[in-house]
């Protein structure tokens, strides 16, 4: 067939109707016709010619051109394609470096390869055209539902029609056992959008705790108008689920208007869940207030929280422990991803005998450091002395505030901790020496005598090795592997060295020995510190 001598619209209304049929753009079907025609002419008048072809958007009419680019004399590699600046003197006035020589030429017909190579460059242009359109239509999409058709299934995944493509539903993103049949109408939530070769691959989720909380602003005007907010979700999907929710206007009850009339709008998320229970939460800024809340239906007797460690230990009467672990502790996982804390739930018998035991340690060690009997122990204890430090060091006032204490107890006390407390420092460089510890760390302020045995013990015995330790292996940390948390212990973690004390000591040492800038050495975060806190956020 010519496409040249037929009609000249006959091009547009090609364009038109694949660009209408594929929803795109109908000039990027026209640049693959100009392309198809360009290889056609090359084939005929050369393929080491530049030919260019334009197609009219109005008429339909196609240019064929020969182009040639003026080049410097040492930068001609095609002289059937590129000219020099003086031979461009005889088709231009002025040429200059990158000018072009333009020639019309008379067009071509398409044979019967020639045609056949032309229609598979269209049809490449125009997937490649059609996939950028489902791409940036889908990545728009990505954080909402969407409804399509199950359109087969394989290996356990099932492949839904979601309109303008296909979504991937894996094995792993259904809700327990769900099974559907080809045809089966579907609600997903779009988990992720990725370009690929073969084109957008859309992959969906109805395991997703995002998928819930899109639900419920479906189900609740309040979320959807941004009166309500879902602050958190937790789910194990298929069985139970919290979320959390909080009100911006005080005369509506967040977990009324979520639960609805007769529990009609929690019910409806209850149904596409296949039944899954939904405990909806009021959300508080108070973290103590809100794990209380979480741990409903369960009743909490005292909570002590460990902000540092990103802990918290609950406590909660003897008949409720079952209640709040919940099955297969059910109830305590979806209460510490909701607050994106660990959890360590004890029973008020438990948390006695844990006081008990710490109470007898203390005694103890007063007992055997300062030589004292077990009542003075016992009281110094009961007024909140923990350690041989706030005996020693702490005003004189408030050991004197104990009944029994005058001055003269006060002072041997205190005479008694620090002799105490300075033995143990000498001690503690001497063998801190004896490892080998060298005087440039044994100078550095800010550690102690026992710092430096612990250090010493570790294998840092210079103020270069000190300078290479990482934060959080000096101050201890968490990460999180597999969804668990687990503890890193740090060498001065005994020692209630904090952090950000860890990332200043660092980073004095490095100045010291020249490796950072003083006036760069502003706290930054180590690469491992930073983890460890990515891992958090990402928990909470």
């Amino acid at each position: 067939m010519a496409i040249t001598s037929a009609n000249q619209l006959e091009l547009l209304q090609t364009a038109e109707a694949v660009a209408r049929e594929k929803m795109i753009d109908p000039d990027l079907v026209i640049q693959a016709m100009e392309e198809t025609l360009a290889r056609a002419a090359k084939s005929r008048y050369g393929s080491e010619l530049d030919i260019r072809v334009n197609i009219d958007r109005k008429t339909g009419r196609a240019t064929f051109a020969r182009v040639r680019t003026v080049m410097e004399d040492d930068q001609i590699e095609n002289h059937h394609a590129q000219l020099t600046v003086k031979q461009a003197k005889n088709y231009l006035a002025n040429p200059q470096v990158g000018d072009e020589v333009i020639d019309e030429v008379p067009p071509v017909d398409l044979g019967r390869i020639a045609a056949q190579s032309g229609k598979q460059v269209l049809l490449q242009r125009v997937r490649e055209a059609e996939r950028d359109r489902q791409y940036e239509e889908f990545r728009d999409r990505k954080g909402s539902i969407i409804n399509g058709v199950v359109k087969r299934e394989e290996y356990g995944n099932v492949i839904v029609d979601v309109g303008r493509g296909e979504g991937i539903l894996r094995r792993n993103e259904k809700i327990g056992r769900e099974a559907y049949r080809i045809g089966d109408r579907i609600r997903c939530f779009i988990k992720d959008v990725r370009r690929e070769v073969r084109g957008p691959q859309i992959f969906l989720s109805r395991t997703d705790p995002q998928f819930m909380a899109e639900l419920f602003k479906m189900e609740v005007p309040e979320i959807y108008d941004g009166i309500i907010e879902i602050k958190a979700v937790a789910r194990d999907p298929g069985s139970r689920a919290k979320i959390a929710v909080i009100s911006y206007d005080n005369s509506i009850d967040p977990v009324g208007a979520c639960v609805g009339m007769r529990g009609s709008r929690v019910q409806a998320v209850v149904n596409e869940l296949q039944g899954e229970k939904i405990d909806i939460i009021p959300w508080n800024q108070d973290q103590a207030t809100f794990l209380v809340n979480a741990l409903q239906p369960a009743e909490v007797s005292k909570v002590v929280i460990d902000e540092e460690a990103g802990k918290i230990e609950v406590v909660v009467p003897d008949e409720q422990l079952s209640l709040a672990i919940g099955r297969r502790g059910q109830n305590v996982r979806l209460a510490s991803q909701l607050t994106g804390l660990d959890i360590d739930i004890m029973t008020e018998a438990e948390e006695s005998a844990r006081r008990q035991a710490e109470f007898a340690e203390r005694t103890k060690l007063f007992m055997d450091t300062l030589d004292v009997d077990e009542m003075m122990a016992q009281l110094l204890v009961s007024e909140g002395f923990g350690n041989l430090e706030e005996v020693a060091y702490v005003e004189v006032d408030e050991l004197l505030s104990i009944d029994g204490f005058d001055e003269d107890t006060a002072a041997e006390l205190q005479a008694r901790a620090r002799d105490y407390l300075e033995e143990q420092a000498r001690k503690a460089l001497e063998n801190a020496r004896k490892l080998g510890v060298e005087e440039s760390l044994i100078n550095f302020e800010g550690l102690t005598p026992q710092m430096l045995e612990a250090l010493a013990k570790d294998g840092i015995k210079t103020l270069e090795d000190f300078a290479t330790c990482a934060d959080w292996e000096l101050a201890g940390g968490w990460t999180t592997e597999n969804g668990q948390r687990k503890k890193d212990e740090g060498i001065l973690e005994a020692f209630d060295v904090s952090l950000e004390e860890a990332q200043t000591m660092v980073m004095t040492a490095r100045v010291m020995l020249g490796w950072v800038d003083p006036t760069e050495a502003e706290p930054a975060d180590d690469d491992s510190a930073d983890d460890t806190s990515e891992d958090e956020e990402a928990e909470a």
